[in-house]
């Protein structure tokens, strides 16, 4: 590589060489002339001369101007050829630093070419991942349109598989989303949540909650193979992106600990778990919505492995933050009111069960309304209480409840034509040994509204008071309602249709009657996070 100085340097030797080369060339032709002219005259004494000695020494003389000639014109002729030579390394010098200018030029072109060529690729990148995030959300769409669809039709063989225990759901891992009824009281209860979740510095992103919708589905299908590499490949991201110590990893963490805790390694999850619990009290403070989420989930984990010991602070914990940044009146609150009654219960402690169920339902009546789902799910569960402590009247009343507020709600208020369900139970149980197989049913033809109240609580008081009913030898009151809540159904039943199946079971109702050493009763699973 030639340096500028270098470059300098060389020009200037090369122009000096030309002009000494110029200036010699110039004494050459002045020694020349000089030579021709005593040659000349030295001839011109030759012809004058007449002897013969100084002839001869003129003549060398001659000869020796000759040679001196001859040598200058040689001198001469080199001197014209390094003339020529110098001026072409010039022309080619010129031609050097014309391409070193098109060479430089070049470079430049090519290093913009290469950072646009940059800049593409990570709009293509971003495009991608785009198109990435726009293929998942129509996925999750098209998944809920089917659930759509498919709640609208209810096959027979789904409703047995609801009498199943249910999984525990992965909707308590966002503390500011409840489950949507469709009413306006909850609707504002959701957004008072989600602005406490604002004011506490912290909301989870879209993408996370999309995200978490998905890894719903995928677990709800049993695709655990599927879900949990995806919750892994996001927390590894996110921990690229914004470090372990991150809120958004912390909420990635509760999403694979979840996963992990439907598949029963429970010994993941809670790992999962703490990690989490430490991120967000560094991040987002201990008194936060999102630590109250975690604390709550850790103590639902250790509840199913049997620790309830342990998972009472921690719920207790969640209950106290809740209060703080909620209020005590407020519908999460009383969530987590239920979730520690449940722990107590399976402790013996049902003092403190009873105070915190009722506290929970006087929640639930208060904000969101006798009507709300969550008020029949709390007296279920508090009815189940009763019944552990053989409170049997207590229980009894508190089924009575719920089944006439579903009659009510979907039929309108109780009279003489129109009684729940319990009431048509009872009055069978009173005139069975009256109206046995010559009476026709059709004065309790009414009670086939019942069926069409379609709710997992609504069964399951069905089936608590039918038992309940058993154990006090009202065996034709608890077939009724043993038979309506398997009946039942969403589309409801024609009333001819019930009083034929009523006939066609009247010699299966004989033969079950004997068979009442065995009663269990039902505690209602539906409030959310069963501890």
């Amino acid at each position: 590589m030639v340096y500028p100085r270098e470059e300098k340097l060389e020009k200037l030797s090369q122009e000096e060489i030309i002009s000494n080369t110029k200036l010699v060339i110039q004494g050459l032709e002045a020694l020349k002339n000089e030579h021709n002219s005593i040659l000349h005259s030295l001839l011109e004494t030759i012809k004058c001369l007449k002897k013969d000695e100084e002839a001869n020494l003129v003549h060398e003389k001659s000869s020796l101007l000759r040679k001196s000639v001859e040598m200058i014109e040689l001198g001469l002729g080199e001197a014209q050829v390094m003339m020529a030579l110098s001026n072409h390394l010039n022309a080619v010098e010129s031609e050097k630093q014309k391409l070193r200018a098109q060479v430089r030029r070049l470079c430049q072109e090519n290093q913009w070419l290469r950072d646009e060529l940059a800049n593409t690729q990570q709009k293509l990148q971003k495009s991608e991942q785009n198109v990435a995030q726009l293929e998942e959300e129509k996925k999750h769409l098209e998944f809920m349109n089917q659930l759509k669809k498919y709640d609208e039709d209810v096959s027979p063989t789904q409703e047995e598989k609801d009498k199943e225990t249910p999984k525990d759901s992965l909707d308590d891992l966002f503390p500011n989303d409840e489950e949507d009824q469709g009413q306006g009281v909850q609707h504002q209860h959701n957004s008072a949540a989600v602005a406490a979740a604002q004011q506490g510095g912290y909301e989870i992103p879209a993408r996370l909650r999309t995200l978490h919708n998905l890894v719903i589905q995928y677990a709800s299908q049993g695709r655990y193979e599927v879900a949990v590499p995806l919750c892994k490949q996001a927390l590894e991201d996110l921990e690229k992106t914004s470090g372990h110590d991150h809120p958004d990893v912390a909420t990635m963490l509760n999403i694979l600990a979840l996963v992990y805790r439907d598949q029963n390694k429970y010994k993941e999850a809670a790992h999962l778990l703490n990690d989490a619990l430490s991120i967000r009290e560094k991040t987002l403070g201990k008194d936060h919505p999102a630590v109250a989420a975690t604390l709550n989930n850790l103590a639902v984990l250790y509840g199913k492995r049997g620790k309830y010991k342990e998972a009472e602070p921690l719920c207790k914990r969640a209950l106290e933050i809740r209060e703080k940044v909620l209020g005590k009146d407020h519908p999460d609150v009383a969530k987590q009111l239920n979730n520690l009654a449940l722990l107590c219960q399976n402790q013996g402690k049902y003092e403190e069960v009873e105070y915190y169920y009722c506290r929970a339902l006087e929640i639930y009546e208060c904000r969101l309304g006798p009507d709300d789902p969550n008020v029949a799910k709390t007296k279920n569960n508090l009815a189940s209480c009763f019944l552990k402590q053989g409170k049997y009247k207590e229980a009894e009343i508190l089924y009575k409840e719920i089944l006439t507020r579903a009659h009510e709600k979907e039929f309108g208020s109780v009279d003489a034509e129109n009684k729940p369900i319990w009431m048509h139970a009872e009055e069978r149980e009173e005139s069975k040994g009256k109206h046995r197989d010559n009476t026709p049913y059709g004065e309790y033809g009414g009670w086939y509204k019942a069926c069409k109240v379609n709710s997992p609580t609504v069964n399951t008081t069905l089936r608590n008071l039918g038992a309940l009913y058993r154990r006090q030898g009202k065996l034709e009151a608890a077939e009724t309602l043993e038979e309506c809540a398997v009946r039942s159904r969403k589309q409801g039943l024609d009333p001819s249709r019930v009083v034929e199946l009523l006939r066609d079971s009247d010699g299966e109702r004989r033969r079950s009657r004997d068979s009442l050493s065995n009663v269990k009763y039902e505690s209602g699973s539906e409030t959310g996070e069963e501890a």
